[in-house]
């Protein structure tokens, strides 16, 4: 499987966090599985650091790619006609965070599986979204 990080999921692997799913910490040892990481998710993280809605203190974020290369984890880029036609992606329910819509619009465009806990993407089972949790 290929399996695309969402950003709560990629931030408690590294911490080594005990909110991981048992299926998400087999998938995750499962080295048949490809772990991606994409840029969308790392832009993510350093906006919600900057403006100080995300604290981190067990590590500096700085390092995130060196914690993916050493955990297997593949960083993957976003690409431009991917950006612009992630606009095909339907709104759902007030769905409108556009780093879990970008992510989304990436998983079903490439065939990946998201790794995600949040409740909002099952709304996108139906335009072709895998998932697991």
């Amino acid at each position: 499987m290929r399996l695309l990080l969402d950003t709560h999921t990629l931030l408690w692997s590294i911490g080594k966090s005990d909110e991981l799913s048992q299926r998400v910490i087999k998938e995750l040892k499962n080295t048949k599985n490809e772990i991606l990481i994409s840029a969308v998710l790392l832009w993510e993280i350093a906006l919600k650091y900057s403006l100080g809605k995300l604290i981190i203190d067990s590590f500096d974020i700085k390092d995130i790619p060196k914690y993916c290369k050493k955990m297997g984890f593949e960083l993957i880029p976003l690409d431009p006609v991917e950006a612009l036609n992630s606009l095909q992606l339907p709104q759902k329910e007030n769905h409108k965070d556009p780093f879990d819509r970008m992510l989304i619009y990436q998983c079903i465009h490439n065939k990946y599986t998201l790794v995600s806990r949040d409740s909002k993407i099952k709304l996108y089972k139906g335009d072709g979204l895998k998932y697991i949790w």
